[in-house]
């Protein structure tokens, strides 16, 4: 069974940086894509990031665009969320998950287009 472990939420103030982790297991991390969401009570899950297998290829929402990183350490079966400059709209429970299947497009911004989830870290930024 899939397991993915985030880690690395917490409280911000606005205009600071988080470092968000997930830890893969129970599969071959480096065939598949892997991709961050966020949600908020109330509100559907909305992508953020994705990054293909080969760490080659990155894919970021547009209200992330140039504030947020997404990368991964095929060899420590880890993808990494670096969030910096954070705004209060970036308040949410941020998840990764594993794409649908090895060696699939990077390009994946729906979340009916990964197999499995992590439970989630909260994120949380004040202003």
């Amino acid at each position: 069974q899939v397991q993915l472990v985030e880690s690395g939420g917490g409280l911000v103030q606005a205009g600071g940086s988080l470092r968000l982790s997930c830890a893969a297991s129970r599969f071959t991390f480096s065939r598949f894509t892997m991709g961050w969401f966020r949600q908020v009570p109330g509100k559907e899950r909305e992508f953020v990031a994705a990054i293909d297998w080969s760490d080659t290829n990155r894919y970021y929402a547009d209200s992330v665009k140039g504030r947020f990183t997404i990368s991964r350490d095929n060899a420590k079966n880890t993808v990494f969320l670096q969030m910096n400059s954070l705004k209060p709209e970036d308040t949410a429970v941020y998840y990764c998950a594993r794409g649908e299947a090895p060696y699939s497009d990077y390009r994946r911004p729906y979340p009916d287009e990964y197999d499995d989830w992590g439970q989630g870290t909260q994120v949380t930024v004040s202003s």
